[in-house]
């Protein structure tokens, strides 16, 4: 059973301030009889009008296009479309489109429209830089929207987190293969290098075994501190007579790998071994004492090899730096496969 109508409340008219209209609609437009704006809301203004102007005085159908149910153009037309849905289309934006509802005014005051930013709410949002404030405090479409900006500030803290992640695992990996005192890649890295240039097929290259002479006594008589800095000292030198493509690491305590990438040419990798040899012989300053050193090294190259494997050319280049120790000390020999011990080519 329905419920009876009262007569006292039924059709009466209740007045409202512009600042309730705007707190309560604040998506609103007052069209007065003569088809212009009286007054609009603080969304639409802030929507529709052009920077800097109100909407007051304006034809409103010069700034919005009622497209459904059927095209109005006037304000008699429009009356027509009470309590229907409206599809309305912002002249300034063509690519938005609001939904609205019109009710006629008593005493033909003219027409009350509202508008709501429906599917098109997160473009509005973006595009307008709206807030919770340009809504009714009870609409649904602030819920919508402050879940819409509680999805964004998650994604934005998860994709942050997931950056913070891939940056810690990017460090990680990265200290993972590096040499903690020198700064050099580390013995991992060195393997991994060679494996990826050993695989078929694989470019050129040459693998020098660097051997520190004398380092022990550097240890023994200065300290491991004197040590470390030396370590460090032939890091350096190792890094400025190779390229930025080449690997360098540390693989010992007082032995290097070099990988010169693209690089089997015999004769420059003599010279390069050469002035390796030649700057590790120049005193290095410790406290005001002296600290000698030299290196012997042993080179090979992958062209040397039908198939290149790494371990094969890590025991080759070994057996040429001990040549080079076994014949005096910072020298550089070149392991040739199948010939004499030590041999150059």
């Amino acid at each position: 059973m329905s419920a009876a109508r009262d007569p006292l409340t039924e059709g009466r008219v209740i007045g409202l301030s512009g600042a309730a209209l705007d707190l309560l609609v604040p998506w609103h437009l007052w069209i007065g009889p003569a088809g212009r704006i009286v007054r609009a809301g603080p969304t639409v203004t802030r929507i529709v009008a052009p920077p800097g102007e109100t909407l007051t005085g304006r034809d409103p159908f010069t700034l919005l296009d009622i497209l459904r149910p059927y095209p109005v153009r006037d304000l008699a037309r429009l009356l027509l479309l009470k309590g229907h849905r409206l599809r309305v289309r912002l002249q300034a934006h063509p690519d938005l489109s609001l939904a609205g509802m019109v009710v006629p005014l008593p005493g033909g005051g003219g027409a009350f429209l509202t508008l709501s930013p429906g599917a098109a709410l997160v473009e509005i949002v973006r595009r307008f830089d709206l807030t919770l404030d340009d809504f009714a405090p009870t609409d649904l479409t602030a819920e919508m929207l402050f879940l819409i900006e509680a999805k964004s500030a998650a994604f934005r803290e998860s994709r942050r987190l997931n950056e913070r992640l891939r940056g810690a695992k990017t460090v990680a990996e990265a200290q993972a293969m590096t040499d903690t005192l020198t700064g050099l890649a580390n013995r991992r890295a060195a393997d991994a290098a060679l494996a990826g240039l050993t695989a078929a097929p694989g470019p050129r290259f040459g693998l020098m075994h660097v051997d520190l002479d004398h380092f022990k006594a550097v240890n023994d008589t200065l300290g491991h501190a004197a040590g470390d800095a030396v370590l460090q000292e032939v890091a350096r030198v190792l890094r400025e007579e190779t390229r930025r493509d080449d690997v360098v690491a540390r693989v010992g305590g007082d032995e290097f790998l070099v990988i010169l990438r693209d690089c089997d040419d015999l004769g420059l990798l003599d010279r390069i071994a050469r002035r390796i040899i030649a700057r590790l012989e120049e005193p290095l300053d410790r406290d005001g004492r002296p600290c000698r050193i030299s290196a012997s090294i042993g080179t090979t190259v992958s062209s040397f090899y039908d198939d290149p494997a790494a371990a094969r050319m890590l025991e080759d280049a070994d057996r040429a730096t001990y040549a080079s120790k076994s014949g005096g000390r910072a020298r550089h020999t070149i392991h040739v496969p199948d010939g004499p011990e030590g041999s150059m080519h």
